[in-house]
């Protein structure tokens, strides 16, 4: 049962909103190909808020996560594209359907 999750939050700096936006629809079969990662959502909010919510069974899959390729690749873009560093948050679920 998916109990713990991730909820990241970014934004984009100004002129690099699209780039964001492609970055996360290109890192969906990365999280596809992680075992531990339940549900994986990108997501933006206006312009300029980007997000990741992703759900995981263990802290195993949440921490594999965290050190995993997505992880990598948005901290490697993160001073061309975001215009403060990721906001992450650990997350207990507490009900879904």
């Amino acid at each position: 049962m998916e109990n713990l999750a991730l909820l990241a939050r970014f934004e984009a700096k100004p002129g690099k909103e699209q780039q964001v936006a492609d970055f996360l629809k290109s890192a969906l079969p990365l999280a596809e190909a992680e075992p531990g990662t339940i549900r994986w959502y990108a997501w933006q909010i206006g312009s300029s808020t980007f997000g990741i919510f992703d759900t995981f069974a263990d802290d195993a899959g949440r921490d594999a996560h965290l050190g995993g390729e997505i992880a990598k690749a948005l901290l490697a873009s993160a001073d061309e594209l975001l215009a403060a560093p990721p906001v992450i948050d650990k997350v207990n679920i507490l009900a879904f359907k």
